[in-house]
C-alpha cells in the first residue's frame, strides 16, 4: 500500500497547490454568502440585482463544485487506504490514476487567469523585409491559422486583407471569436521565421523569411481601456487598394493614431466611415492593451513609444531544408512534422506555452 500513499500525497500536494492559487476557499466563502442572499425574499424586489447575484452564483457553483468533489475524493482515498487491505489495492490505484487525471484537466483552468484571456481576438499577419518571399510565407502563416481556427469552431471575420503584387499576402487582419480565444492565441505574437529553398530564386538557393504576427484581445467597451481624445488624431481617406471590399470615392476609410505612442490603426473594409472607424478603435484598444502587458504598465497613460515587442521577438522557427523541423524558442517544444504543422495542427505549441505559465 506504500506506493498507493505516496501517489495520494503527491496528488494531493499538487492540488492544494492550484487550489490555493485558484482560491477556491474564497470562492466557496463567496458562494455561501450569495446563496444567503439569494434566499432571502426581498432581493427580488430589485430584478436586476437579483438576476445579477443568481448569475453570479451559478458561475461560482459551476467553477467552485468539481475542485470541492476532487478534494472530498482524495480525502476519503486517504482514510480508505488506512483500512483497506490488498484484495482493493489494483481498485483504488485505478481510482487514483482517475483523480489524477481529473486534476490535470481543472489545472487547466489556469491557462486562462488572464484579465482578457476570455475575450475575442484581432490577428494580425504582416510580411517582413524579403518581398515576394516574406509574402509568401506570410499567407503560409494565414492558411495555418484559418486552418487552426476552423478545426477549433471558432468564428472568422476578415478585417482586411492585402494581397502581394506576385504572390503572398503583405498583411491580413482576422477578428476571431469563440471560448478563450484570446487566451489561446497570446502565444502565437511574435516572429516567426522560415528557412527553405525558395520556389521563387531561379537558382533554389535557401532562403529565410520573417512575419510578425499580433494578436490583440477585442475590448468593445471604451470603458474598459479609457484614452483621452487629445492623444488621438483621426484621418478619413478614399476606401481602395487590395483587399477593399467596399471600394468606393467617398471618405470611408479611417486611420486613427494614438500620438504618445505612435501606434496607427487603418480600417477601410466596413460599409461606412462610422463602422471603420469604430472597428479601428476597437482595435486600437486591443494594440494598447498588449503593450500595457508587455511594459507592464498601470495605466494607457504610462505608455511609452518604441517599447512593443513586434519584430523583435522571434518566437518559433519553421525549418524546411536542410532538415525539417518547427522549434519554439520559448518552451523549446518542437516537431518534426513541419506540413502538419502548417496546415493547423499547432495545439501542442499552444499548450507548451500555456502549461510553461502555470
Amino acid at each position: 500500500m506504500q506506493d498507493l500513499e505516496k501517489r495520494l500525497s503527491e496528488l494531493k500536494g499538487e492540488f492544494l497547490q492550484v487550489y490555493e492559487k485558484l482560491a477556491i476557499a474564497d470562492k466557496l466563502a463567496l458562494k455561501q454568502s450569495l446563496e444567503k442572499e439569494v434566499a432571502e425574499p426581498d432581493i427580488w424586489k430589485d430584478v436586476a440585482t437579483a438576476t445579477a447575484k443568481n448569475q453570479e452564483l451559478s458561475r461560482l457553483s459551476d467553477e467552485v463544485q468539481p475542485w470541492e468533489l476532487l478534494k472530498t475524493q482524495i480525502n476519503d482515498m486517504g482514510e480508505l487506504i488506512k483500512m483497506a487491505d490488498d484484495d482493493l489495492k489494483d481498485e483504488m490505484g485505478e481510482q487514483i490514476s482517475a483523480m489524477e487525471t481529473e486534476l490535470r484537466k481543472l489545472r487547466k483552468a489556469l491557462r486562462f487567469q488572464g484579465p482578457y484571456d476570455k475575450n475575442d481576438a484581432i490577428v494580425r499577419i504582416t510580411s517582413g523585409a524579403g518581398g515576394t518571399e516574406a509574402m509568401d510565407w506570410a499567407s503560409m502563416l494565414e492558411r495555418m491559422y484559418l486552418r487552426f481556427f476552423e478545426k477549433k469552431g471558432f468564428k472568422v471575420v476578415c478585417l482586411e486583407r492585402v494581397s502581394g503584387e506576385e504572390a503572398g499576402i503583405k498583411t491580413a487582419v482576422y477578428e476571431v471569436s469563440g471560448a478563450n480565444v484570446y487566451g489561446f492565441l497570446k502565444s502565437e505574437y511574435g516572429v516567426h521565421r522560415l528557412v527553405r529553398l525558395s520556389p521563387f530564386n531561379a537558382n533554389n538557393l535557401r532562403q529565410t523569411s520573417f512575419a510578425l504576427v499580433e494578436v490583440l484581445p477585442v475590448i468593445k467597451a471604451d470603458t474598459e481601456v479609457v484614452i483621452d481624445d487629445k492623444d488621438l488624431r483621426v484621418d478619413v481617406y478614399h476606401a481602395g487598394g487590395h483587399g477593399g471590399q467596399s471600394v468606393n470615392t467617398t471618405n470611408s476609410a479611417v486611420r486613427i493614431t494614438h500620438i504618445p505612442t505612435n501606434t496607427v490603426v487603418a480600417i477601410q473594409n466596413e460599409r461606412s466611415q462610422l463602422q471603420n472607424k469604430e472597428k479601428a478603435m476597437e482595435i486600437l484598444r486591443g494594440k494598447l492593451v498588449q503593450m500595457q502587458l508587455e511594459q507592464h504598465a498601470e495605466t494607457i497613460g504610462e505608455l511609452r513609444a518604441g517599447e512593443s515587442a513586434g519584430w523583435g521577438q522571434q518566437i518559433r522557427n519553421y525549418v524546411l531544408q536542410p532538415y525539417k523541423l518547427v522549434k519554439d524558442t520559448r518552451t523549446g517544444f518542437e516537431s518534426k512534422e513541419p506540413d502538419k504543422v502548417l496546415d493547423g495542427e499547432i495545439d501542442e505549441f499552444i499548450d507548451a506555452y500555456l502549461e510553461d505559465m502555470v
